[in-house]
């Protein structure tokens, strides 16, 4: 896992390869899209992360908004309770590689690492 890009400490946490790649996935948007970050019910461990870019016209005033170098990650809050301290990585290896979330309240998480349970 490589490390976060300054060291305070925030609610989610993005690596520089993490950071890298997600203004080069929005960068192919063409638009100044920020990502939010979530948690929806399902996956195999009970509970499925979720991640999608969306116009900044969308943040809502009880999201929390964490800002990597004017890149901003957006956080519902009941969302944020289950993700507190979340490391979000990513790998270009061939196996194995993409996204990955490092979840401090995870109790459980499935094979794939795409699901969590509390």
């Amino acid at each position: 896992m490589t490390q976060a890009t300054q060291p305070q400490q925030r609610g989610i946490q993005l690596s520089e390869a993490a950071l890298r790649q997600v203004k080069f996935l929005r960068d192919k948007q063409g638009t100044d899209f920020c990502l939010r970050v979530g948690v929806r019910q399902g996956g195999c461990s009970g509970m499925s992360y979720m991640m999608d870019f969306e116009d900044a016209s969308k943040i809502a005033p009880q999201d929390e908004v964490f800002d990597y170098d004017g890149f901003k990650i957006v956080c519902d809050r009941k969302s944020l309770l289950y993700l507190y301290g979340l490391m979000l990585d990513y790998s270009d290896a061939m196996i194995g590689g993409g996204f990955q979330f490092t979840n401090p309240n995870a109790a459980q998480t499935c094979g794939c690492g795409k699901s969590f349970g509390v």
